[in-house]
């Protein structure tokens, strides 16, 4: 992510999707050999013995049947994953997204020029949204830099969707809408939606042919702040999407059969560029603690969060930001690229507008009134309570481990993510007493419409060194070994498992021939060691590297008894965000967090101490 702001080269942001690469089928043998490695942490050996014999009886048999299925699949699609992950991750699971499924972090101009300062609320929000609508006419023009490594272009599919996109609940499947367009494709929706105490309001980004400048986005935002202000608050129509999906999609159609102009005014919501969110709390936040602003843009006023948006931009009364994101039109990596971008922007003009004070005569913010009765009303007091319950439950710990950083990893030949994944695994270990099965996020946008694929991080080299660790007879040199052993695997996990060559998203696509098929569900996915091992969305830890930047972002875990982990690497310092649930009795983010930078600090006197 090293490069999200090159400067323009002249290439267009999209010129290279029709020549990426199809998503390839990794080789079955392969697949299964890289599975069985991956289990071994969490089974003793008569446990993995009889799942051997699973793979090796699901090999020879109906797995060869399936992946010939898959291979003529993938002849007929670019991307034989696409559709599938998408259904699978996300548009089937009925839970409520809002918490469990979005993710969000912080802006971090608040580390520069924008401290919190109560009273910069608006001002502050008119500069931030303007350079929000400057990057979706880049985009627009298609002038967005192409992600690349080195010289091979990334698939950029996905930064179609940053923009007036929203997911609509269905009662056994939601759907995605993008109604953007690029320039060359023909109009876009140009207005935004505003969210105040549980009101909406629409209005024009453009304005005569142009965009509208800070001056008078300030001049919409302070009507609809002091109307909000001066007036009883509305009914707070957005806690819905924060409702367990089919229960949302049922309080839609009910919503919509009340009064036909209710469709026409979620449709304005859906098509907005953004939706912009005017909240009345001040988190705390510094440097050294990002704890409770991440977890405001995690959780916050379910009244004026439209949690099925792809991109809500919340402003809090002390100045400070953040953005919520719906996670099913795409990954952390649009939130980093659009997130550099404003950051780099507020920083080169000195968090100031520097044109013309001059606002145009453009028409006032349009409220949309819906139409409700006891029912929505019910609908929507039973979506805040629900919404702030689980909120309540959530435990954020998010702070930056100092004493070194890339910097320093990089002199020593450690690889810096590799280094951050081996730390939580010996924290893991310290803590908990065991293995901890591990999803890191590796991306496949080297292909076609990639996006993600798994990669476990638990691997036995790590468990070998993590045992060794806290073997008070193992000499540092040994601990050392073991150690360096963890990183090559790792780094060349990461290398192949980019490439198309992981083996999670494959068996997915194995149960999900055998599901469209008809036919059982093998046995391999039914083994306990598969959900143990972290299969069908079992992992405790959860992570994801956000980037070498100071952007910052978390989810929560994946699962009750687990971690979401999520950090940001700098020449300097790591920034860890972890979030637990704290009505389990077995986590807790802030030991684990501390663990960590126990284990960054060990891990560096290893390389230095085992040297003398």
């Amino acid at each position: 992510m090293e490069n999200q702001l090159a400067k323009s080269t002249g290439e267009r942001t999209f010129q290279y999707q029709d020549s990426l690469p199809s998503l390839p089928v990794p080789s079955l043998e392969e697949s299964l050999k890289k599975y069985l490695e991956s289990v071994k942490p969490f089974a003793n050996e008569e446990e993995y013995k009889k799942t051997e014999e699973i793979v090796q009886k699901f090999q020879n048999g109906i797995g060869e049947k399936l992946h010939q299925k898959l291979i003529e699949r993938a002849k007929q699609k670019r991307n034989w994953l696409e559709e599938w992950w998408l259904n699978v991750a996300y548009l089937d699971v009925r839970i409520p997204s809002q918490l469990n499924v979005n993710f969000g972090g912080p802006a971090a101009y608040f580390e520069h020029y924008w401290p919190p300062k109560e009273g910069t609320q608006l001002e502050r929000g008119s500069i931030s949204l303007w350079h929000h609508l400057n990057y979706w006419q880049l985009l627009r023009k298609e002038k967005v830099p192409v992600n690349k490594i080195g010289n091979t272009p990334l698939d950029m599919n996905q930064m179609r969707m940053l923009f007036s996109t929203c997911k609509i609940p269905g009662i056994n499947r939601d759907s995605i809408r993008n109604y953007f367009r690029t320039e060359s494709e023909g109009c876009s929706p140009s207005h935004v939606a505003v969210l105040c105490r549980g009101r909406v309001f629409v209005f024009d980004a453009v304005h005569e042919g142009c965009l509208i400048t800070p001056p008078e986005i300030l001049r919409q935002l302070t009507h609809i702040y002091q109307k909000c202000h001066s007036q009883p608050d509305g009914p707070g129509i957005a806690a819905l999407t924060s409702e367990e999906r089919t229960r949302w999609a049922k309080a839609r159609e009910y919503l919509i059969n009340l009064d036909p102009e209710n469709l026409t005014m979620l449709e304005k919501i859906q098509s907005s560029l953004l939706v912009y969110s005017i909240e009345e709390s001040s988190p705390h936040v510094t440097t050294e603690d990002y704890s409770q602003i991440i977890a405001m843009v995690l959780t916050g006023d379910p009244t004026v969060r439209w949690g099925d948006k792809s991109y809500t931009l919340i402003s809090f009364s002390n100045g400070v930001f953040g953005c919520n994101y719906d996670h099913a039109p795409y990954d952390a990596m649009v939130m980093v690229n659009i997130s550099c971008y404003i950051d780099e922007k507020v920083f080169v003009n000195e968090g100031r507008w520097k044109g013309s004070e001059k606002a145009r005569a453009i028409p006032l913010p349009e409220e949309l009134v819906f139409t409700v009765d006891e029912k929505v009303l019910n609908d929507i007091s039973q979506a805040k309570a629900q919404f702030l319950k689980q909120s309540s439950d959530i435990q954020v710990v998010a702070h930056p481990f100092t004493a070194f950083g890339k910097k320093l990893t990089k002199k020593k030949a450690l690889h810096p993510d590799t280094f951050i994944q081996l730390a939580l695994q010996l924290a893991y270990y310290r803590l908990h007493g065991r293995p901890g099965c591990c999803y890191e996020t590796a991306m496949t946008r080297y292909f076609y419409h990639g996006r993600t694929e798994t990669m476990r991080s638990c691997t036995m080299e790590a468990v070998r060194w993590c045992q060794s660790m806290q073997d008070p007879s193992a000499s540092l040199l040994e601990q050392r070994e073991k150690m360096l052993q963890a990183f090559a695997k790792h780094d060349k996990m990461r290398k192949d498992f980019s490439t198309g060559k992981g083996f999670d998203r494959h068996l997915l696509g194995l149960s999900l021939v055998a599901k469209e098929a008809g036919l059982p569900i093998p046995e391999l996915f039914t083994d306990p060691l598969f959900s143990r091992s972290g299969g069908g969305g079992n992992f405790v830890l959860s992570t994801s590297l956000i980037g070498y930047v100071r952007i910052q972002g978390a989810m929560v875990p994946m699962v009750h008894n687990g971690y979401g982990f999520f950090y940001s690497i700098t020449d300097d310092r790591f920034v860890v965000a972890c979030s637990a649930w704290k009505s389990c009795p077995e986590t807790d983010a802030e030991k684990l967090v501390q663990q960590v930078f126990r284990a960054c600090s060990d891990m560096m006197q290893l390389m230095t101490s085992a040297c003398l």
